[in-house]
């Protein structure tokens, strides 16, 4: 039994079977929704299994009847937790909202996530980050961000790239559009279609623990470095995200806009 089981956390929940661990975001009275404590909580899952040689992959899926629906942004816009956003946006090195998405390309098995319901925002952002995606036929899709004046700001620029044809990722970003599972398979944003997912998922694990699990170590780290990109480019998300934020008047009305469908903006204010 991993050591991971030993702990307590208050917004996961983690099982394992034949070497298996399965994570599970169990917030569902908030949609999955994620908040600090739920980043602060995967990523110390990941960093053990860094360090984990027993465990052959893992499956994170999502408790009620949405995978995730986003960041939860009354968590974020509490009084104590703004000061802490505003301070990951501005650090040197990969904020918490950019780690607990691009830190599952780390750990030394493979990550499948499984999906239902919604997957938007912060839950498609760590989708990408996975491995697999493995998806219910009813499961809908979005890079929702610009929905709310926003830019994808968890480390998209890494863990899309190649997974999505440029102007395609532009445009789901560009739309916020909301697409169905068999679209986000046509487009190859998910892995697999299925309506048992689990199940699905905890085949492929188990197949790929079938075989050596140093090959399979090898097989990541050398896909995963043909999409490794600069520091450059998790700068620009945090660098954008901080002027849409901080002196953005669209960025207001684009949250008005989410209600009133009749709210002009105005023109572009950067350049």
């Amino acid at each position: 039994m991993s050591s991971l089981l030993t702990k307590i956390y208050h917004t996961i929940t983690l099982s394992e079977t034949n070497d298996i661990l399965t994570v599970t975001l169990n917030r569902p009275d908030k949609k999955n929704a994620m908040s600090l404590q739920m980043m602060a909580e995967l990523i110390n899952v990941a960093k053990a299994l860094k360090k984990d040689r027993a465990i052959r992959a893992v499956i994170i899926n999502g408790e009620g009847d949405t995978f995730c629906a986003g960041i939860d942004l009354g968590d974020l816009n509490n009084p104590k937790n703004a000061i802490m956003g505003l301070y990951e946006l501005l650090k040197p090195t990969q904020s918490i909202f950019q780690r607990v998405c691009l830190i599952w390309r780390e750990v030394p098995m493979p990550v499948i996530i499984t999906t239902h319901g919604y997957c938007i925002g912060a839950g498609m952002q760590l989708a990408l980050a996975c491995d697999f995606r493995i998806t219910t036929p009813d499961c809908q899709f979005a890079i929702m961000e610009a929905k709310w004046g926003l830019v994808p700001d968890m480390g998209l620029t890494q863990s899309a790239f190649h997974v999505l044809p440029v102007d395609t990722l532009k445009e789901l970003t560009m739309t916020a559009r909301l697409i169905s599972a068999k679209e986000a398979e046509q487009l190859h944003l998910v892995s697999h279609v299925d309506d048992s997912p689990y199940e699905k998922a905890q085949a492929l694990a188990e197949e790929i623990a079938s075989r050596s699990p140093d090959a399979v170590l090898a097989s990541k780290r050398v896909i995963n470095h043909m999409t490794k990109q600069s520091f450059g480019a998790l700068y620009q998300e945090k660098m954008w995200q901080l002027k849409l934020m901080g002196g953005g008047k669209n960025r207001k009305l684009a949250i008005k806009k989410a209600k009133d469908s009749g709210v002009q903006f105005l023109k572009r204010q950067f350049s």
